[in-house]
């Protein structure tokens, strides 16, 4: 079974050795929302938080999105 975006975070999370409330500080939220973030009570994640997750951790959105690798940008 393909892992989810809330799974795919919070594994980033943990295998950085962070804590909820270091993400919460670093995105400028709540240590809640992280928790909800990861747990899949929300689904609807906001684009910036993503952003900022994928400089975090230095990987691509497709990551978080469980896309495939190598997929083309438009115009290439």
């Amino acid at each position: 079974m393909e892992k989810t975006i809330n799974q795919r975070i919070k594994e980033q999370r943990e295998d950085h050795d962070y804590t909820q409330e270091y993400i919460a500080k670093y995105l400028e939220t709540t240590q809640s929302m992280i928790w909800k973030y990861e747990s899949g009570y929300t689904s609807k994640i906001p684009m910036d938080v993503i952003k900022k997750l994928c400089l975090l951790y230095n990987v691509s959105s497709d990551y978080f999105l469980g896309l495939p690798r190598g997929l083309k940008y438009p115009g290439k």
